[in-house]
């Protein structure tokens, strides 16, 4: 079986080391081929919304999806920007499997956490978001990789891999 090839793409200004630290975890854990893009997309002022303070997802996913290519199965973007959807309060990321885009923020990562902290939020989010677009749902195992996550704590209990079930469902749709 061929590796999904996933396009990583920094949208702002996040740290560029995150996109080296996705390859491995993405690898070993969903089976997916991690490349980083060439095109770095400048801040989504596009997404702003004033009233919010806030970024809209939808509107990084719309772009994002414009840099995808034949050899790309999914595009994942990350930014530094604070990102919201309607009727949340704030999303750590967002993925949309129809255009097989998604997006990670690091910007509420960051509360509270140095470094290594912030780099493993990021590194569970981004397979998160990329679980999505292979087609997984939310897991009530608050410890599953799939699992939803609200606060930086939560994300701290997940651990940085799928529950057996969660193992399960992905063999069976990567047959």
């Amino acid at each position: 079986m061929t590796r999904k090839v996933l396009l990583l793409v920094t949208v702002g200004q996040p740290a560029t080391s995150l996109l080296k630290d996705f390859e491995e975890p993405l690898s070993t854990h969903l089976g997916v081929q991690a490349v980083a893009g060439k095109t770095a997309l400048s801040r989504p002022d596009y997404a702003f919304n004033k009233s919010r303070s806030q970024y809209h997802c939808n509107a990084i996913l719309r772009r994002l999806v414009t840099l995808q290519e034949p050899s790309h199965a999914m595009v994942l973007g990350i930014t530094d920007v604070d990102l919201f959807v309607p009727d949340t309060a704030f999303v750590f990321g967002e993925a949309d499997r129809e255009s097989r885009s998604a997006v990670v923020s690091d910007a509420r990562l960051r509360a509270g956490a140095g470094p290594e902290l912030v780099r493993r939020r990021a590194q569970v989010e981004a397979l998160h978001q990329v679980g999505h677009l292979l087609g997984l749902s939310f897991c009530e195992d608050t410890r599953c990789l799939m699992s939803l996550a609200q606060t930086p704590q939560d994300v701290d209990r997940k651990q940085l891999a799928l529950c057996n079930p969660c193992r399960n469902e992905l063999n069976k749709l990567q047959r």
